[in-house]
């Protein structure tokens, strides 16, 4: 492995031909900050292509059996993502409904080629990095039309959606659980699509700090996710939980005043801080005593979208702890659950009709200094180009006090974007 770092005149244009370069292989991960900084993140363009080693779950033993691959592939990036139905391997649960979009519960491969990009600088490393620095720079960029061919469809209805709110609400009543998050499926079947147009048009559309090109043979993962969901830096590990969420205003007035809102506003606050309760309890199983900490709450970020109410949860990891051990002790995603998080996970089962798969899950890399940073996968577009099988879910969570018709609008709000991408042709 060689390693070349190369000057950069023009970033932006060096970024769009790398991504347009990378598409062309099988095994693809593109990952874009875009600009959004904190003090967790470090990374600005990740790309990462070829196999020299891959991992497919097989249903078992996920997480151990990962942590063999990490220890087998040590000093190297290994980008990959974790499906929600993980979730049977951890607890007594069970997914009832097909997997029509076919994806795995997990896959992560070994790269050939990585190029960290900068704002000047690029990165590459792998077997010949000058020769992949000469065909990104003659790589031209096209412009290439979306290609969508397809009807969506919802999954549930609004009558059905309503009808699994008030059961919800009913358990929730009854102190089956006091939180639970309810998703519903928007896809298309025998559909085809440009899924790197695709991807560039949702980054323009709706440009996120998690922001995701993943493609594995005949499948893609298109993400504009918001939400960071598990880091590890060192021996710290961080959580970001987003709950709380409200449209973008029309003009700056407006805007201040849904920002002062959400910023107030009881249910939005409670559903917050109820994830974050969550959260800190996961967080324990990784900890060492004494160490987590909720260090900002409520906080509220801005994308161009959506507000979104964000809190942090820290801890350092206790003696012993395996890498993989510190996700297993937080998956799924309290943010994609509720509370309880076991009970809320079998209702949520029992009342959703579709399979989450990947929405829901993790999506991100293991880096060579063995730290990692996954997001949640929402906001986020499955297509499985071999079936041609497109699907994007969104979500929200229900409370005692949640109204279903603002619940149903917001889960609308929150596909946004994707609906936007797929109908821009």
């Amino acid at each position: 492995m060689v390693s070349l770092a190369c000057h950069l005149e023009d970033s932006d244009t060096f970024v769009q031909k790398a991504l347009q370069w990378a598409a062309q292989f099988d095994h693809v991960c593109y990952l874009d900050s875009n600009g959004y900084r904190d003090n967790y993140g470090n990374i600005n363009v990740f790309v990462a292509v070829g196999a020299a080693a891959s991992f497919l779950s097989d249903g078992q033993d996920t997480f151990n059996k990962l942590q063999r691959f990490l220890d087998a592939h040590p000093n190297t990036w290994v980008p990959g993502f974790l499906g929600y139905d993980l979730k049977n391997e951890l607890e007594d649960l069970r997914s009832q409904h097909p997997n029509p979009a076919e994806f795995p519960d997990a896959y992560f491969f070994v790269p050939q080629y990585t190029l960290l990009i900068g704002q000047y600088n690029v990165e590459i490393k792998g077997a010949d990095p000058q020769t992949i620095v000469q065909q990104i720079e003659t790589t031209e960029i096209t412009d290439e039309p979306l290609g969508f061919d397809g009807r969506l469809k919802y999954r549930m209805n609004r009558s059905t959606y309503f009808s699994a709110f008030a059961n919800l609400q009913g358990h929730i009543r009854k102190g089956d659980i006091y939180e639970v998050n309810l998703c519903q499926e928007f896809f298309a079947e025998k559909a085809t699509l440009n899924p790197l147009g695709a991807y560039r048009r949702l980054n323009e559309v709706s440009p996120t700090p998690f922001s995701c090109f993943f493609k594995f043979g005949e499948k893609y993962i298109l993400s504009a996710s918001p939400e960071r969901f598990l880091s590890k830096n060192g021996t710290t590990l961080l959580s970001q939980p987003i709950k709380g969420t409200a449209p973008r205003g029309k003009n700056a007035a407006e805007d201040e005043r849904i920002k002062a809102s959400l910023a107030t506003n009881p249910k939005e606050i409670s559903e917050n801080i109820m994830i974050v309760d969550l959260v800190r309890n996961d967080l324990t199983r990784s900890a060492q005593p004494g160490t987590v900490k909720a260090s900002e709450l409520l906080q509220i970020h801005s994308f161009k979208q959506v507000h979104q109410l964000i809190s942090t949860i820290t801890c350092q990891i206790g003696e012993g702890i395996s890498t993989t051990e510190t996700i297993q002790n937080t998956f799924p995603p309290g943010s994609m659950t509720g509370a309880p998080k076991i009970s809320a996970m079998r209702l949520i089962d029992q009342y959703e009709n579709s399979r989450r798969g990947v929405y829901s899950g993790a999506l991100g890399y293991f880096s060579p200094q063995g730290n990692y940073d996954f997001s949640v996968v929402i906001r986020t577009m499955l297509y499985n180009a071999e079936n041609g099988y497109l699907s994007f879910h969104t979500g929200g969570a229900i409370t005692d006090n949640a109204d279903p018709e603002k619940e149903y609008n917001e889960c609308l709000l929150k596909g946004k974007a994707l609906f936007e991408v797929l109908k821009s042709q």
